[in-house]
This record gives C-alpha cells, sequence and structure tokens, in this order.
C-alpha cells in the first residue's frame, strides 16, 4: 500500500540520479519540504489546483513581474537576502530589488535631476562611495530609481516618460556623487493581480514604507541593492516586503523656501529636503 512516506521515498530516489550535486541537494531538500508540507495541512484536491492556477495567474502578468512581488511579500527576498549578502562591519546593508527596477537609466550628471516632469517635493541627496577602510571609490555608479507623490513609480505610469524619477550617476576624484530628486512617499504594492487577492486574504495590509532605492557599483567591490527609507513613515514596522533594516532609515531635512544656499532646480517658492548619506561597499576577494 502508498503511503505518503513510501511515495516521497520514491520521489527522492529518483532525484539520486541528478548530475549536478546542488541541483540534488536543493531539489531533494525542496521535494520533501513540498510533501511534509502537503501531509501536514492534508492539502485537498480543490486547494491543489487553486494554488496551480494562482501561480500560473502569477506569470502571465505582463507589465510587472508578479513571482518577485510575490517572494517579496512572502519574506523570501529577504531571506535570500539576509543568506547571501556581502556583511562586513560598517558596510552599507542590502535589501530586496523590489519588482519596479529597470537596467539602464538614464546617465546623468552629477548635481541634476532625475525628477523629468514635476513629481513631488523637491529632496538633494547627496553622499560619497566608500570602502570598509574609508577608500574613496572614484568611478562608482550609484543607479537610483523611485516613485514620485502619485505613489507610482514610471514603469507603471505610461503618461510618465520611461526615465521620470530614474538616473545612473558616477562618483567624482573624491567619491561623491549628488542629485535632485523628490522626497519619495509611502505606496501600495500593486493589488490588482494575484499577488493582492493573497494579501487580502491573509488580512495584511499593502503598504511600503517610503522610501529611494540604489544599486551601487564599483570595480573590484561587490555591488549593494539598498533603500534608504524615510524616518517619518508609517509602515517602518509593518513594511510589506519586510524590506526595512534599521541602518537604512534616514532622516530628510526640510528646508524652508527662499533659502539662498538652495541646489539648482528648486525654485524660490519651493519647499524642500536634503539628504546626506554614504554608501560603504565590501571589497570583492
Amino acid at each position: 500500500m502508498t503511503t505518503p512516506g513510501t511515495l516521497l521515498s520514491q520521489v527522492l530516489a529518483q532525484l539520486q540520479a541528478s548530475p549536478e550535486p546542488r541541483m540534488r541537494e536543493v531539489m531533494t531538500s525542496l521535494v520533501r519540504h513540498l510533501h511534509e508540507f502537503a501531509a501536514e495541512v492534508r492539502l485537498t484536491d480543490r486547494e491543489w489546483a487553486a494554488a496551480v492556477g494562482f501561480l500560473t495567474e502569477t506569470g502571465r502578468l505582463p507589465e510587472r513581474d508578479e513571482f518577485i512581488l510575490l517572494s517579496d511579500t512572502l519574506g523570501l527576498s529577504m531571506l535570500v537576502d539576509l543568506l547571501g549578502g556581502h556583511a562586513a562591519e560598517g558596510a552599507t546593508e542590502t535589501t530586496v530589488l523590489g519588482p519596479f527596477y529597470v537596467p539602464d537609466s538614464p546617465r546623468r550628471g552629477n548635481g541634476t535631476s532625475t525628477a523629468e516632469r514635476p513629481s513631488g517635493d523637491p529632496a538633494f541627496v547627496s553622499g560619497r562611495v566608500l570602502g570598509t577602510d574609508g577608500t574613496s571609490i572614484t568611478g562608482a555608479e550609484v543607479d537610483v530609481w523611485q516613485n514620485g507623490a502619485d505613489m507610482m513609480y514610471a514603469v507603471q505610469d505610461k503618461t510618465m516618460p520611461p526615465g521620470n524619477l530614474r538616473g545612473l550617476f558616477t562618483t567624482d576624484d573624491e567619491g561623491r556623487f549628488s542629485f535632485l530628486g523628490v522626497r519619495p512617499v509611502d505606496y501600495p504594492v500593486p493589488v490588482d493581480g494575484p499577488v493582492g487577492r493573497l494579501l487580502e486574504a491573509t488580512g495584511r495590509h499593502p503598504w511600503r514604507a517610503a522610501h529611494l532605492h540604489a544599486i551601487v557599483r564599483a570595480d573590484g567591490y561587490h555591488p549593494v541593492t539598498t533603500h534608504l527609507f524615510d524616518d517619518e513613515s508609517r509602515y517602518l514596522d509593518s513594511d510589506v516586503v519586510f524590506g526595512v533594516k534599521p541602518s537604512l532609515i534616514k532622516h530628510f531635512t526640510p528646508h524652508e523656501p527662499g533659502q539662498p544656499d538652495r541646489p539648482a532646480g528648486i525654485g524660490p517658492a519651493e519647499r524642500w529636503y536634503s539628504l546626506d548619506h554614504d554608501f560603504v561597499l565590501v571589497r570583492a576577494t
């Protein structure tokens, strides 16, 4: 008589034929946990069919990577980040990439604006890219993207220029970079797909804490994918993708209109913000 245990043994025995040790290790563990999960909750035919339909629909959305969003909201993306990060004392901590990253951001000069249309309260972001020993890194790339006051990224809003609130900046001889963006706002992840329905069914809110995204790259160093979170966000303790780390929470300093030393691109009647932050990279070995 076939039992759940004997079935699992049969499947695992066939996996031992895999010629790649890592593939064999990963698949053996995955299948074991999957079978044990199904047996533990006594998964029904109807529930299994619903799960297959859910995953099929998740892979069919053309406008975004819903599978990344699913991984993010289940905390899996952050777990992989924690397991694989290049941690070192004083180094910038990593966090999730998110589903709205688009490669090939427009190259922009330091101090210039990423806003190709009015998109929110101006925020001047500056800092350096350093090694863990304090060495300034010249020629590092700081790839940034963010949402605007409408809570949307350019990739979500087809009325916006595709490069809006995105930019690729290169550090100078002192490792410095700067750009004019906007102060980020809290926003909900998309809820018009299967992940949104799953959040609702499990009684969870869809909100992300306000943040800027950045990928920092430099020759000879491990790249870092990270966020800079606004310390006034309401969702720092309940970010839907679990991406907040205390070291990444920053204060956007407010400035009243009319200050003579305001950065270029900020009008005399505009209230604006500033943030100074250094990214610290780990040397590759």
